[in-house]
């Protein structure tokens, strides 16, 4: 009997029903898009700031200290302080290692560099980078810095011939006069060659010129080549500079800036255990040995920024969409009640409980819930998928369509079902029976 009621209360009321489900579907809909597109936010929006480039810096220790004679300030008389491009495998053992995208050492040295061998030497900077992916992280300058146009290919590695590669920025390129395919020489800046003993080679080293990178004021003036060619040419193996890092983190907070040093130590796990810039600098500085590690403030604020705007602004769409849905499920129940009250009415003259009848409603509104729900999220996650490639760059659809967040949007389609239906309910099980009968008769 409970079923057939069931049936019959959808089969005569298919319009008061339809309007109910339309009403959690919109809200469904809006919800699994908006926590689709949540999910992922953060990787996306990660990925569309990485054009300015990395947000952690990785810099020797030693380069950092300060020190002042007379009010002057020197650099401490240690030499050249390098990391050790072999400890940057340690990267993979810290908390976060998952977050970090991507991974571009160098090794920058002054150095001069002509178009003849025996013409006049024009000064200019040499940085090694590498050039090539890693199977998981991306390795390299090219995925770091996107904003580089390259005429031709990168450079790769030949210090073990007499001739290597390089790339060229377009104002050095311009002054040597030199264009993809040319014969350039370098030697170092410190060295006139009177010996030709000074370099392993016996004489200024030809580069093959490879590629010319357009305009581009941070890159005008140098010669790019492949790292290991950079540690051979200036004698210092395993040798790094400078590492750049690009990691996905949490927008920056006031317990995020906080000395962790001197935190107590619940504070410090959960300062620790959080994916601040901050914290994955903490951590890279205690994986490689020598180095001091800080964030790029500009790129992380500006990350951070527009990541709690834009989650601000989707969570309260989808709060205001679910609140819409059970006033317009409340609307809609309240209108069947109305409706129904002869039926009520009959069914407690009868003797069926009060807990019967609204058993009955509220199994009208779960069934009508959960297939609203359903159509909900796949209408929802394919809102999501169209919204995140028009949106984003790449392909976003199959992020999109995330199987977790089904149970989730049915859950909150049954919440707002039975929300929007408990002040009905609660009206219907306090009408009199005698007096409603009366009123039809």
């Amino acid at each position: 009997m409970f079923f057939r009621l069931l049936y019959e209360s959808f089969r005569r009321q298919r319009r008061r029903k339809v309007l109910a489900g339309i009403a959690i579907l919109l809200g469904t809909t809006a919800v699994t898009a908006m926590l689709a597109l949540a999910t992922t936010i953060g990787d996306r929006i990660h990925s569309e700031l990485s054009v300015y480039g990395a947000n952690i810096v990785v810099t020797p220790a030693a380069a950092q200290l300060d020190v002042k004679i007379g009010g002057v300030d020197i650099q401490p008389a240690t030499g050249n302080a390098y990391l050790h491009e072999s400890d940057l495998a340690k990267l993979k053992t810290i908390f976060w290692a998952n977050n970090i995208t991507g991974v571009s050492p160098e090794l920058s040295f002054p150095g001069k560099i002509e178009a003849s061998a025996y013409a006049n030497f024009f000064p200019a900077q040499i940085i090694g980078y590498r050039f090539g992916n890693g199977s998981s992280t991306q390795v390299g300058a090219p995925a770091l810095h996107p904003w580089w146009k390259l005429q031709g290919k990168w450079p790769i590695s030949g210090f073990t011939s007499d001739q290597s590669e390089v790339v060229l920025g377009s104002a050095l390129a311009s002054r040597l006069g030199a264009s993809v395919g040319d014969l350039v020489y370098l030697k170092k800046d410190d060295s006139e060659y009177a010996s030709l003993a000074e370099h392993p080679i016996g004489r200024p080293w030809p580069l093959k010129v490879t590629g010319i990178i357009s305009p581009d004021e941070s890159t005008d003036n140098q010669a790019l080549m492949e790292i290991h060619d950079a540690q051979w040419f200036s004698g210092a193996p395993d040798a790094v500079s400078r590492v750049e890092i690009s990691a996905r983190t949490k927008p920056e907070d006031a317990f995020a800036r906080r000395d962790p040093d001197t935190l107590s130590p619940k504070d410090h796990d959960v300062w620790y255990c959080r994916p601040y810039a901050n914290s994955i600098a903490y951590q890279i500085q205690e994986a490689i040995p020598g180095a001091h590690a800080e964030q790029v403030r500009k790129v992380e604020q500006s990350e951070g920024t527009v990541l709690a705007r834009i989650s601000g602004l989707m969570w309260l769409i989808s709060a205001a969409a679910l609140l819409a849905a059970s006033f317009a499920v409340s609307a809609a129940m309240a209108t069947a009640v109305l409706e129904r009250r002869a039926e009520i009415g009959l069914m407690r003259s009868l003797g069926a409980a009060k807990s019967s009848i609204a058993l009955l409603f509220y199994a009208e509104a779960s069934l009508l819930a959960l297939i609203a729900g359903t159509l909900g999220y796949l209408l929802g996650s394919a809102l999501a998928a169209w919204l995140g490639a028009r949106i984003f760059s790449g392909d976003a659809t199959a992020a999109a369509f995330n199987p977790v967040l089904l149970p989730v949007t049915v859950g909150l389609a049954l919440l707002v079902a039975l929300a929007g239906s408990t002040p009905s309910i609660r009206v219907a099980l306090r009408l009199d029976p005698a007096t409603i009968l009366r009123s039809d008769a």
